[in-house]
């Protein structure tokens, strides 16, 4: 065992680590806010249950792992109402109407 007069280390010398700076627009890809884009416009237009439901997880991955706050924010906001609006039409909406003439 070393005693602390043998120690080679200076604390006085030590600094504290800073990360570089990165650009906004360096930042990698978000690839879980597109595939909630992706999913919830599939879930609003062809009216897919499972599709929403993946775009309102993923919307919230997103959110839970968002680095650049306004660029973020705008694609989470725009998957979430997409999810919302596709579970809406697919739980509240008029269902398929049938061919018969009464």
């Amino acid at each position: 065992m070393s005693s602390p007069a043998n120690d080679p280390r200076q604390p006085s010398t030590a600094k504290p680590y800073k990360p570089a700076a990165v650009a906004p627009q360096d930042l990698p890809i978000d690839y879980s806010g597109f595939i909630a884009v992706v999913f919830g416009v599939f879930g609003a237009m062809f009216r897919y249950k499972i599709c929403s439901w993946l775009a309102i997880i993923f919307s919230a991955q997103s959110l839970a792992n968002m680095r650049n706050f306004e660029t973020d924010l705008k694609q989470i906001s725009m998957a979430m109402m997409f999810g919302i609006m596709g579970l809406v039409t697919n739980y509240m909406g008029v269902g398929p109407r049938s061919g018969k003439k009464t």
